[in-house]
């Protein structure tokens, strides 16, 4: 029970933060998850993330997903809540508010304001995905994950391709170089 406490307090923090969706938040949930808990290593980690995204359906899997891994069925559902419900209520204010406030030019600065910040954290978490990929550092072998990371960015960035594209291609690139 402790677990699904655990959980629902790490995820209810992290969505109140999840400026930019559930990508953005990665870093956090590395920090939270791995660093600071211990309840992930790692490698399981960037799996979890990587079979959330080659899943079909909203990025909030990955929150999910890990909670699942962490406490079972327990763990999902406290996961799940505690990154659905804290935002949605912020959402649910905020969408009131900016809809009374429509037109004003303050509300248009703050709102642009916010797309630097989204992009920033979305760019930590690839940082965040390639170190984790790379046991946490960036010599030696983890150069090469770095490049993949920056690569694989331009590629969905500059193309109409599909993401799982870029999956399947570190997944080969991953076998590859693991043996």
């Amino acid at each position: 029970m402790a677990v699904f406490w655990g959980l629902l307090s790490v995820f209810s923090v992290i969505s109140l933060l999840a400026i930019g969706g559930a990508n953005a938040m990665l870093p956090e949930m590395h920090r939270q998850l791995v660093e600071l808990r211990g309840w992930l290593d790692d490698a399981t980690f960037s799996q979890l993330y990587a079979l959330a995204q080659a899943a079909p359906g909203p990025n909030i899997l990955v929150a999910s997903l890990m909670g699942y891994w962490i406490g079972g069925g327990a763990g999902l559902v406290a996961a799940t809540l505690g990154m659905l419900v804290p935002a949605a209520a912020i959402a649910w204010v905020v969408g009131g508010v900016t809809q009374r406030l429509a037109g004003h030019p303050w509300l248009k600065a703050v709102q642009a304001g916010l797309v630097p910040v989204a992009i920033g954290l979305i760019l930590a978490a690839g940082l965040t995905m390639a170190a984790a990929s790379s046991g946490g550092r960036f010599d030696g072998p983890g150069i090469v994950w770095l490049a993949v990371t920056l690569v694989s960015t331009l590629f969905v960035w500059r193309t109409d391709f599909s993401p799982l594209w870029v999956l399947a291609g570190g997944g080969v690139l991953g076998l590859i170089l693991a043996s």
